[in-house]
């Protein structure tokens, strides 16, 4: 089954998994050790992110190391910056209406 990105870091474990190899390149059980579950569970989550292109496996020797895949992470941050920028925008009018009402104020 094919998922979606944001399928994939809507999940807290795998959001904490990226940023655990965003640092290092790491082995499922080195990632496993960082959790307070299953090593199976863990390289579930490891596939699900692999399958949505957010994570990258490497084979040294009999290890398969996981790390992240940044151009995946810059789409997902293109995307949600569309939206910041609108924030952005809506804050500073806040920001200004609220320095109105306080200079009214006194």
């Amino acid at each position: 089954m094919r998922r979606d990105v944001f399928q994939a870091i809507a999940d807290p474990t795998r959001r904490a998994i990226i940023a655990l190899i965003a640092l290092q390149a790491m082995t499922a059980g080195a990632i496993a050790d960082n959790f307070n579950i299953t090593r199976q569970a863990v390289s579930k989550h490891l596939r699900i992110l692999t399958e949505c292109e957010l994570v990258q496996q490497s084979q040294l020797g009999r290890e398969v190391y996981y790390s992240l895949e940044f151009e995946k992470m810059k789409e997902i941050d293109n995307w949600i910056g569309q939206y910041r920028n609108l924030w952005e925008s809506r804050f500073r009018q806040l920001d200004d209406v609220l320095v109105l009402l306080k200079k009214q104020k006194k």
